[in-house]
């Protein structure tokens, strides 16, 4: 059997003692997996990301898998993964980790022609910059985001001529500063799933009524999403505007005030990939690795 090391976090595992809610969807993941991938030879095997007594050298490859900590420990992280790209192949690509882990990967999609949401990028979420923000971007109700983090982390949702969020609420350092999109909590937002640029299938995302976080820890939910032809075309033409080998990526769209779809970000480290959404997702995706290993 050709092994893949599968990394999770120890916060992912029922027992440990400061799970998270939704440890729930890393066991979903791993199941809906590893059948497929079994019968086809490839024995996808989970592994804490930071162990230390985790060997890369021992697998065929490394996937980046439900890692949902690493935000806290960037530096660790990063020192591990590079070990996995010495000692083993990283799916996906070190190269590829490094540029989608700081959302400035944003400002290269959008200069290839990807479709965006307007963004005010600063230094530090302070005050002048929040309240400077409103005025640049035209909004009164805005969110903000670090540059680096996933899962709503240090993330709020603020409207003019409200009380700022407590320091400890907002990002830590560099941010991301963007319109509040009423279409979150109408429509959701759309998450599509590409195995090897293969699509798989696509999610609609909708969070609990009175929150705009999509997050199965913040109450939200998943719907299975048919999407359109020019709704496919468009997730499409953001992958193609990234090179190189892809196990998985997923393309997070929302529509703007404009009415189209935007591009809200495109998961390539480590994104939930909406197992109950996608019914052939453990054929399509055992086929995409082995196919990437073969190659």
């Amino acid at each position: 059997m050709t092994r893949i090391a599968f990394l999770t976090a120890s916060c992912m595992l029922r027992d440990h003692p400061d799970v998270r809610k939704d440890y729930w969807e890393y066991e979903l993941e791993i199941a809906a997996l590893q059948p497929a991938c079994a019968e086809r030879g490839l024995s996808l095997e989970p592994v804490i990301w930071d162990a230390p007594d985790f060997d890369p050298s021992g697998f065929d490859a490394v996937m980046i898998g439900t890692c949902w900590d690493y935000m806290e420990k960037p530096d660790a992280f990063m020192a591990r993964l590079e070990r996995c790209d010495r000692e083993s192949r990283l799916l996906n690509p070190l190269e590829t980790v490094r540029w989608n882990s700081r959302k400035t990967y944003l400002k290269d999609l959008a200069a290839r022609g990807a479709p965006m949401i307007p963004t005010v990028w600063a230094q530090t979420a302070d005050a002048d910059t929040i309240h400077a923000a409103f005025d640049t971007l035209g909004a009164d109700d805005i969110v903000v985001k670090p540059v680096l983090g996933a899962g709503a982390w240090r993330q709020a949702r603020i409207r003019r001529g409200e009380a700022l969020p407590a320091a400890a609420a907002l990002p830590p350092a560099e941010c991301m500063i963007q319109p509040f999109l009423p279409a979150v909590g109408e429509e959701g937002e759309y998450a599509f799933l590409f195995f090897n640029r293969t699509f798989s299938h696509c999610a609609r995302k909708i969070p609990a009524k009175g929150d705009y976080r999509v997050q199965s820890e913040y109450g939200g939910h998943e719907e299975i999403h048919q999407p359109s032809e020019a709704e496919l075309a468009l997730a499409r033409s953001v992958l193609d505007c990234i090179e190189g080998d892809l196990l998985y990526a997923r393309v997070d769209m929302l529509r703007g005030l404009d009415g189209q779809l935007a591009l809200i970000e495109i998961e390539l480290i480590e994104p939930y990939l909406y197992p109950e959404q996608g019914p052939d997702i453990g054929p399509i995706f055992a086929e995409a690795l082995k196919s990437l290993l073969e190659a």
